[in-house]
């Protein structure tokens, strides 16, 4: 008899539906762009692939207030997660900061071989810190968008520059460079550019269309000066609770829709320009001579940074390393100089 019913109580159990793990996920992003669209598609793909065990309800357009604001709900647990760029996570994680170092990469090209031999330990040392994530979304090279053309570095003098909340790296590069950093969340930085509290804004193309800051500036520099990315960030803690078979398909859905965001939105990025310059704002062109002045200056202080322990050197000194060894490949295949 008692093994009838233990039998029973067994069989009810495994009849029982899982319990729902749900991923409440805030993020800048708009609501109806194509990086939102794309986001609930996937929610839509891991909701029915997990048969509902798994949902993701996205907040957008910064309805869940600035990074500090996201990462405290998430302690609170009230959020899981948030789409996130470097700067929000560096005081968890300091080597997110290496890709975003000013006036390291010259091109995208660059860029993606140096990923190509750092995004896995990043992501690896992203997950060590508590944090799961999909990979990184390339958003393209910020450029310095102003109200004033700059064409010299001494037209930075004395401007006010913004910079994400809690970014030291920012905050010192600028320094450096003689701007006036001001602080500002994401979410502010319209508004800064409406009253006049901000001159300059580093951004790239299609986040300066995608945030409407294009509305507010009339005038594009166009030099590397940043490579920016983005990606999502879930509490372990969260993610832990989401059974294995369920975990393996959040990824692989999650891991496809930010390598398709970090191929297209380069593609975005170069049409986003294109609107810009078609809205009337006028690209101004750096002098060669006057770029290796401002470069010589970043490259300082990006090295003074890493003995500060803003990241750690040892991997920014090999980041730089494999920029040099693209350079040397691209140099050799191009053969000699005519």
């Amino acid at each position: 008899m008692m093994n009838k019913i233990l039998l029973t109580c067994l069989v009810l159990l495994i009849s029982l539906p899982l319990q729902a793990e749900t991923l409440k996920i805030a993020t800048v992003t708009p609501e109806g762009s194509t990086w939102m669209k794309d986001m609930r598609a996937s929610a839509a793909e891991i909701k029915e692939r997990t048969e509902g065990r798994v949902q993701i309800k996205y907040y957008g357009g910064g309805v869940m207030g600035n990074d500090q604001k996201v990462l405290s709900r998430i302690r609170l647990r009230s959020l899981q997660g948030g789409a996130f760029t470097p700067s929000a996570l560096i005081g968890q994680y300091p080597d997110l900061n290496l890709y975003g170092m000013p006036l390291v990469f010259e091109s995208e090209e660059e860029a993606a071989y140096a990923r190509s031999k750092l995004d896995e330990r990043l992501e690896k040392g992203l997950e060590e810190a508590g944090w799961v994530n999909f990979g990184f979304a390339a958003g393209g090279f910020a450029n310095l968008m102003s109200n004033t053309p700059i064409r010299r570095l001494e037209d930075l003098k004395g401007k006010k520059v913004w910079i994400p909340e809690g970014d030291g790296i920012s905050l010192e590069s600028m320094q450096a460079l003689s701007l006036t950093p001001v602080s500002l969340p994401l979410t502010d930085v319209l508004t800064g550019l409406q009253t006049g509290l901000i001159d300059i804004v580093p951004m790239s193309p299609v986040g300066a269309l995608v945030l409407q800051w294009h509305t507010k500036v009339k005038y594009i520099t166009e030099f590397p000066l940043s490579y920016t990315l983005g990606f999502m960030a879930v509490d372990k803690r969260a993610f832990d609770k989401i059974s294995p078979p369920d975990q393996a398909i959040v990824r692989e859905v999650m891991e496809r829709t930010y390598d398709n965001f970090n191929q297209q939105n380069l593609v975005d990025n170069q049409e986003a320009l294109q609107a810009l310059l078609n809205a009337g704002i006028e690209s101004v062109p750096v002098d060669a001579d006057e770029f290796e002045k401002v470069r010589a200056v970043v490259m300082e202080s990006n090295r003074n940074l890493g003995s500060k322990g803003y990241f750690s050197p040892d991997v920014y000194e090999e980041m730089l390393g494999y920029i040099e060894e693209y350079r040397n490949e691209q140099q050799a295949s191009a053969g000699p100089a005519n």
